[in-house]
């Protein structure tokens, strides 16, 4: 089983080593620490994942980070979610499954030849937020 916890909203300049650094100074142990970077510039994402050995000790390294202040942030942390693409093979009967409705997959979303045309000339509402976060997003920017 894995213990991995979300590290977010580190300033861009924090690497791994740091985060190592932090957590030996805390008496707190972790097998490895990635911090995430754009592929093109290798500039920091802002997010890290920090695999601990134990459920206590990933337990410790949230209490330790959460909420904890650097520099003009706060940072944030919390047990690590499975990407949604890992969620591993899909369970019989579910839509995306061989044993889904009629026995077979679903298309490809690139499949044109099985979706129906989109009338009316596209999307309306290419400028409107998609929900109440993004609306106070806009207003606040």
């Amino acid at each position: 089983m894995s213990f991995t916890v979300f590290l977010g909203n580190l300033p861009i300049w924090v690497t791994a080593d740091d985060i190592k650094q932090w957590l030996a100074a805390d008496d707190l142990v972790a097998d490895s620490v990635k911090v995430i970077r754009n592929h093109e510039t290798q500039e920091s994402k802002g997010f890290a994942f920090v695999e601990a050995p134990t459920a206590d000790e990933m337990a410790a390294i949230i209490r330790r980070f959460d909420r904890a202040p650097l520099e003009d942030k706060v940072l944030r942390a919390n047990p690590a979610q499975p990407t949604k693409g890992a969620a591993g093979p899909a369970k019989p009967g579910s839509p995306a499954g061989p044993g889904g409705p009629g026995g077979a997959s679903r298309p490809p979303m690139g499949d044109r030849a099985n979706r129906p045309e989109r009338r009316g000339g596209g999307k309306k509402r290419d400028n409107e937020p998609k929900s109440a976060f993004a609306t106070e997003l806009a207003k606040a920017l």
